[in-house]
């Protein structure tokens, strides 16, 4: 981390065959954006005080500084005044951050945002897909817990389970396929006997949406998706190999 933000000398360590210049140094003259500045290792936390008091830095091997004019911006999902209580993060360097500060609402403070995230994301994947009203609707009554990246998940995840191009409720991730159920109390999955000669049908008059049913549909279309890639079928799906080869085998999904 150290190399990748200051730069190194030729010879600084093993494979250092030639001079690096580092993040920091590129950035002179504009701004250098810190993610997540709360996981940064405490030894390297010294090191970007330094730097933010000094407005320079010594790169890995040299025992010379180079000046730099940046400004910094840093974000993070931490407490940092939490974790400064913890001793986890310095108090110096939390103060020199926090001049001004401004605070991201989370996605659920604004949903007037999800619409057009989630069209957004649609548009990067280039697929065509489409979100069904209803889907819509349930992405709306989420709280996102996860924030943007969930919803990102959530879209990526949703196109790859469905050759579209609409993409409907029953192709939701299950965190929201709960959050569904949850809303209707009243809707329960039929009783085995309810179906026809002992047949699961793919939807119940209900409308929900038989589980083995779900599971065959999202392995087809993973399947589809991954032209046949049974490894990245099971990420995309997010279960092992293994289990998704005994599902295969136990919805006869395999020649």
């Amino acid at each position: 981390m150290e190399s990748e933000l200051f730069g190194h000398v030729q010879g600084a360590f093993t494979g250092a065959a030639e001079a690096k210049r580092g993040l920091i140094e590129l950035a002179d003259g504009g701004t250098a954006f810190l993610d997540e500045i709360g996981d940064l290792p405490f030894e390297m936390q010294m090191k970007l005080l330094r730097l933010l008091q000094e407005r320079e830095f010594r790169p890995v091997g040299s025992l010379t500084r180079k000046k730099v004019e940046i400004r910094v911006i840093a974000a993070t999902h931490r407490d940092l005044a939490r974790d400064v209580e913890r001793k986890s993060f310095r108090l110096d360097l939390f103060y020199r951050l926090n001049v001004v500060t401004l605070r991201l609402p989370a996605l659920r403070e604004r949903v007037d945002d999800i619409p057009v995230l989630a069209r957004r994301f649609l548009e990067r994947l280039g697929t065509g897909h489409q979100l069904s009203s209803e889907t819509s609707d349930a992405l709306l009554s989420y709280d996102w817990p996860g924030n943007v990246r969930e919803l990102q998940n959530c879209i990526e995840r949703m196109v790859a389970m469905n050759s579209g191009p609409l993409l409907q409720t029953a192709d939701l991730p299950s965190a929201l396929q709960n959050h569904i159920v949850a809303q209707r109390p009243h809707l329960a999955p039929p009783a085995p006997d309810d179906q026809p000669n002992g047949a699961s049908r793919e939807v119940t008059s209900s409308g929900i949406i038989p589980l083995t049913e779900m599971e065959k549909r999202a392995i087809r279309e993973a399947l589809v998706f991954t032209k046949g890639d049974r490894v990245m079928a099971a990420y995309l799906l997010g279960i092992g190999r293994t289990t998704l080869y005994r599902k295969l085998k136990e919805y006869r999904l395999v020649s």
